[in-house]
């Protein structure tokens, strides 16, 4: 398909030999004598670059120019000028101006910077896709309290250079909680590194995160850059941060502190400007108590405290993950997309979920794959979910009283669950006096809120 080149021009002789000159190029043309009717073809058009007059009657081309790039500003604007000084280059270019060319136009230079804006064009398009893709697969999908509880903390905090500590089991969506508030934060725009400490040898971790001086030890044959310089201006994600060495949290506290650091065998300071969050699936309060995680550190880190559910105690989500999983992975996989039936999903929220959020994900793209038809039923899961996972822990006891229990304490766990917690919703959901049913929960050991901490609107 052509692309479509505008000349806004209100030299007629001008607007008829560009326009020539690109139509035999095989470029498509549209013209404009003036701002209001470049203005109206930008609105109505789908145009790829604007070659503008900047001196015409009633609305200039700066001004003209200035309109363009507010509302598309990734369609590449070339000035052409006959009254061409450093100064109106300088503001055109201020304004959003890709190129700026004197007349009379030279034919090579005119196309060669259409060819170029163009392909400039084309890749902020890509990269805008990208990033909304990008946003789409690491979106934060749940309706569940504690999952509102949680973003509205990260839309409060994410403007802020405040520290955060995510802390959660395996798989329940740390790390897209760190890219929500770096994407939402004013770094947006500028790195965001991350760093497994569980994954780097421990004698290699203050290498990765301070970088390195070449000969500072055995296989250091050049300088390295290390991830606090890397993530310079924006977001340093420290991910299992409850596994760095004692050594390199000694050398993280000091950055937090003072915002300077050496690197591994160097001798000069530096000084970065670096969001820290961190990530954890181990107790770090604990482990500071018993000595093997830094307490100061730890204080440093837990600013603001964000605690991610496991998906066994959001069951109500797991239908509105499954929609989202099957569209992201359908289209990642080039694969049509299908739906699930209301007795598959049935099955998925009777299991109790070790892996989290990730293992969901990770079935809902085998399911993809495998799964024939284009809906995926109950038959198709495998044998984790259903009343045919594990029911031979019922029969592992001795008398029919133990039975009745097993059964009722495991029942009530999950409406528990699937209710948030709320003792009052549940009970009024199975029929029973809320009294009665704080009794059996009691007598089976299951925690509860406790009713004051229950959300009236929910009572």
């Amino acid at each position: 398909m052509a692309r479509t080149i505008l000349i806004a021009d209100d030299e007629q002789g001008i607007r008829d030999s560009l326009r020539k000159l690109l139509e035999f190029e095989s470029y498509r043309v549209i013209l404009a004598e003036d701002g209001p009717s470049a203005l109206d073809l930008v609105r109505d058009e789908l145009v790829d670059l604007v070659l503008l007059d900047i001196k015409m009657p009633g609305m200039d081309g700066l001004e003209v120019l200035e309109k363009i790039h507010a509302d598309h500003p990734e369609l590449p604007v070339v000035i052409i000028s006959g009254h061409g000084t450093i100064q109106t280059a300088v503001d055109a270019t201020r304004l959003g101006a890709f190129d700026f060319i004197e007349k009379p136009v030279d034919a090579d230079r005119i196309l060669l910077v259409i060819r170029n804006g163009l392909a400039q064009r084309k890749l902020l398009r890509e990269n805008i896709s990208l990033r909304a893709e990008y946003r789409r697969r690491t979106e934060i999908v749940g309706d569940h309290p504690d999952i509102r509880a949680i973003m509205e903390t990260v839309h409060k905090v994410a403007p802020t250079n405040a520290r955060v500590l995510i802390m959660g089991e395996n798989g329940t969506g740390k790390e897209m909680i760190a890219r929500a508030l770096h994407e939402l934060s004013p770094r947006s725009q500028d790195a965001f590194i991350e760093v497994n400490c569980a994954a780097i040898p421990e004698e290699l971790i203050e290498s990765e995160l301070f970088g390195h001086e070449k000969g500072s030890f055995t296989g250091a044959v050049s300088r390295r850059i290390g991830k606090f310089e890397l993530a310079n201006g924006g977001t340093l994600f420290l991910d299992e941060v409850g596994d760095m060495s004692p050594g390199a949290q000694a050398k993280v506290l000091r950055v937090l502190q003072e915002s300077i650091f050496e690197r591994v065998g160097g001798t000069e300071s530096r000084k970065v400007d670096v969001r820290v969050i961190a990530a954890t699936n181990k107790d770090l309060l604990r482990a500071s108590e018993d000595g093997s995680f830094r307490e100061d550190l730890y204080y440093r880190l837990n600013v603001v405290p964000i605690q991610l559910p496991p998906l066994r105690e959001r069951i109500s989500d797991i239908e509105a993950l499954v929609e989202h999983f099957l569209n992201i992975t359908a289209a990642e996989l080039g694969q049509p997309t299908k739906k699930m039936s209301r007795a598959a999903i049935d099955v998925l929220r009777d299991y109790s979920w070790p892996g989290n959020i990730r293992e969901l994900r990770n079935l809902v793209e085998r399911l993809i794959i495998l799964a024939p038809g284009d809906t995926i039923e109950a038959r198709d899961l495998p044998e984790f979910g259903g009343a045919h996972r594990d029911e031979g822990r019922f029969f592992d006891v001795e008398t029919y009283g133990e039975f009745k229990d097993s059964v009722e304490k495991e029942f009530l766990e999950r409406k528990l669950r699937f209710f948030g917690h709320n003792v009052s919703k549940t009970a009024r959901r199975l029929g029973m006096q809320r009294s009665n049913l704080y009794k059996k929960l009691e007598k089976y050991g299951i925690p509860f809120k406790s009713p004051r901490d229950e959300d009236p609107d929910d009572a």
